[in-house]
């Protein structure tokens, strides 16, 4: 089924999301969806999913003009969206999450033994490892991801489109992924991909169209010959010859000691130690035990076994406010759920921690000296928003990082800066800013400790790497001598590594 925009346009109030957008894919070929957060992309698959629809222009489908009204009329007309924001149901298996509105019956009630069967078989034709009995709650943020994906693929959609598919997935699960693309563009369906990771997208896509501000600004028939630098200066606007502007600063005196930290999530002791300055990176596999570490050092989850010393001094954490006020903060992974007031204001989002300083009589906020706070740290971060009383949810994902840094930033001093996946589903030109957040908040004496799983990123921006391996540290790599060969190879399990 080919696909076709022509001129469409969407707006909302006091934003023109979409200008005039020309787009067209065709059947067995990926065609990759480029720019930066804000630039439209997601509102155009919102129009192809049936969420909106366009203010003008058509969309054509096969060379027939299509206005789907629904999610519902989208899939019976065989187009499935795959959206980053996660649209599953907590409290069900992820059998009933794939077959949800499809479960099979049987004497009028629900065949659980077919649909059983039919959700083993089709996760082993896609190649996807997931128990069909499991709660979704008790999954992952990568394995709930995963059955975002396999849902969209079980309607037997001729047109998909993946909004950054691998945001929230392992190294391995993103290969699994890869080559269920593969098989897609093999079997001739029309394939339409958004990532902000490069390599992803010249290793995947076979043509790509870039999005600035609402309009088309290029479309390159083909990836193979595509400088990076052009493609990057196409999204943003601007060349960035080093997206990691990587800048060395004199480090000072251990800031932070973890000695053999355990707790529920990580029955196994881990131990690491970060100075004043230090941007120090956590990688590992998922399942590696990184943000379970993580929770325990900012008090979020409580240790059984282990203990802490900040700036020489012991630290016994049982709660995340203790650690604020220790000077110790995260910002989450998950940051939508966990990191921020989704219906919340801008202001209130950056102010909702420092509030306690601010009270007058311990009864009445500061207004005024809130107010004055989010505007210098909207201006100082460069935030991209309308006003600070706008909702911090209609915000882009560098923004709302941004806006969670601020809070943190508000927070002095600050002496540990925990950023668990900082940049996931960020665009590259935002990615940019995050990592010159970072060194400006290192160079002024804060210990960073950076969790991703984007191996180039850490290579990019850490001192010093710790590699974490089913719960405990596996070894550590000075920045001189850190590479991907030597990262992964204490990563891995032994079994990966003598196959």
């Amino acid at each position: 089924m080919s696909l076709r925009f022509e001129r469409v346009s969407k707006r909302f109030p006091g934003v023109l999301a979409l200008d005039g957008v020309d787009f067209e894919a065709q059947p067995g070929q990926v065609h990759g969806l480029l720019g930066e957060n804000g630039a439209g992309k997601s509102t155009l698959l919102k129009i192809l999913g049936g969420q909106f629809r366009p203010d003008e222009g058509r969309l054509l489908i096969d060379g027939q003009e299509q206005r789907f009204g629904s999610a519902r009329d989208a899939i019976r007309h065989g187009v499935a969206v795959i959206h980053q924001e996660l649209h599953s149901v907590p409290s069900l298996s992820v059998t009933e999450n794939l077959l949800l509105g499809r479960l099979p019956r049987r004497f009028g009630f629900v065949d659980h033994r077919a649909a059983r069967r039919i959700v083993t078989e089709r996760l082993a034709d896609m190649g996807v490892q997931l128990d069909p009995d499991a709660r979704l709650s008790s999954l992952s943020i990568a394995e709930r991801q995963m059955v975002e994906i396999c849902k969209a693929l079980m309607q037997d959609a001729r047109v998909i489109a993946f909004d950054e598919p691998t945001s929230s997935l392992s190294h391995r699960e993103s290969e699994a992924l890869f080559a269920l693309v593969h098989r897609l563009r093999s079997q001739g369906r029309t394939l339409i991909y958004i990532s902000h990771r490069l390599d992803e997208l010249y290793a995947l896509c076979d043509a790509c169209t870039v999005l600035r501000d609402g309009k088309r600004i290029a479309v390159h028939p083909t990836m193979a010959d595509l400088p990076r630098d052009r493609l990057i200066r196409d999204m943003v606007g601007r060349s960035l010859q080093d997206i990691y502007g990587y800048r060395p600063r004199p480090l000072g005196g251990e800031r932070l000691h973890v000695s053999d930290l355990a707790g529920a999530r990580l029955p196994a002791g881990a131990s690491l130690s970060v100075r004043s300055g230090e941007v120090l990176g956590l990688f590992g596999l998922v399942g590696a035990g990184r943000s379970e570490l993580m929770r325990l050092v900012c008090g979020a989850d409580r240790a059984s076994q282990g203990e802490m010393r900040l700036d020489g001094q012991p630290l016994r954490l049982t709660q995340p406010r203790q650690a604020i006020q220790a000077g110790i903060a995260l910002c989450p992974e998950d940051r939508k759920e966990q990191g921020l007031i989704a219906p919340g204001s801008v202001a209130e989002n950056i102010n909702i921690s420092c509030r306690r300083r601010d009270l007058r009589a311990r009864l009445f906020l500061r207004h005024r000296r809130e107010a004055e706070r989010a505007d210098a740290f909207i201006q100082r971060l460069r935030i991209k928003t309308p006003h600070r009383r706008q909702e911090v949810r209609s915000l882009s994902g560098g923004n709302q990082q941004k806006v969670i840094l601020a809070r943190w930033l508000a927070e002095a001093p600050l002496k540990v800066l925990v950023l668990d996946e900082p940049t996931r589903g960020i665009d590259v030109g935002a990615k940019n800013e995050i990592y010159q957040l970072i060194f400006e908040v290192a160079a002024a004496g804060t210990a960073v400790i950076v969790v991703s799983s984007e191996l180039p990123e850490l290579l990019g921006i850490a001192d010093r790497i710790l590699v974490m391996r089913e719960g405990r540290i596996a070894g550590e790599l000075p920045r001189d001598q850190a590479s991907e060969q030597a990262v992964l190879a204490l990563a891995l399990p032994d079994s990966d590594l003598k196959a």
